[in-house]
């Protein structure tokens, strides 16, 4: 299997750095370029290729000085997102290799109209469309699209780890537990959050079994959460659900 580091950016985003055994390396989503070449410089990695989720500005604000010094460098992005200097452009159904393991692509919009997903190897390099207990605001997407982007996620293996772009657990845990106060697994993962944090650990990679267990957005067919938007929600489908909910998170 693949080995990720996490690589801190900005106030609370990861740049996750796939490497290989001989110190070859892909980057995940390098929004500032500064951090991910002093890793490479310590380490003694060659960066071969760089993956893009979606086009926001702290996802790829590195990418030109790391073009600049790296000029082979494979970029690979979504088609459909306004990303200069790309080698290859992929969308819902493509496969990348990387280091000999495949890695589907998965068209994941809502939190921008183009925004893929990398997985494979049991990881899911997912951007800002799925978090720890939460998931990304729809800037450019509808409900209908984010709620069937994180159920295509959903059905993926519950074992697969979760690489999000953002260390936003803690807070994501605060809305969770008034939107599902009896949840007893979230009573259990906001402790160990707590710990974690506590001591300045990561709480990334989650899983897909943890975030099934504990994450509102997922849980949108569970009747306490239709219970809780209950006043907020158009209706009763799950889409509804997920809407009103996504909205109470905006203003929460």
């Amino acid at each position: 299997m693949l080995t990720v580091k996490s690589i801190p950016a900005f106030n609370d985003n990861y740049i996750w750095l796939i490497h290989s055994p001989d110190n070859h390396c892909v980057v995940v989503d390098p929004g500032e370029a500064a951090p991910v070449l002093k890793v490479l410089e310590e380490e003694q990695m060659h960066l071969d290729a760089i993956l893009i989720t979606h086009h926001h500005h702290d996802h790829v604000g590195g990418l030109s000085e790391l073009k600049r010094r790296y000029p082979n460098i494979n970029i690979v992005a979504p088609a459909d997102e306004p990303i200069p200097a790309i080698s290859r452009s992929v969308e819902d159904g493509d496969q990348v290799e990387i280091f000999g393991e495949r890695f589907m692509v998965l068209g994941v919009p809502g939190h921008t109209a183009g925004h893929v997903a990398y997985v494979g190897d049991g990881k899911l390099f997912c951007g800002d469309t799925l978090f720890s207990a939460g998931c990304g605001r729809l800037f450019e997407g509808t409900p209908e699209q984010m709620f069937h982007s994180l159920q295509k996620l959903a059905a993926l293996p519950d074992e697969t780890e979760v690489y999000c772009a953002h260390e936003y657990t803690s807070s994501n845990l605060a809305f969770a537990l008034v939107a599902e106060q009896d949840n007893p697994h979230l009573q259990r993962y906001r402790e160990e959050v707590s710990r974690l944090r506590a001591q300045g650990i990561s709480t990334i990679p989650s899983t897909l079994k943890q975030e099934k267990l504990i994450n509102p957005f997922l849980r949108c067919d569970q009747p306490s959460i239709k219970k809780s938007v209950a006043n907020k929600a158009t209706g009763n489908s799950d889409v509804e659900t997920f809407a009103a909910l996504r909205r109470w998170k905006d203003e929460f």
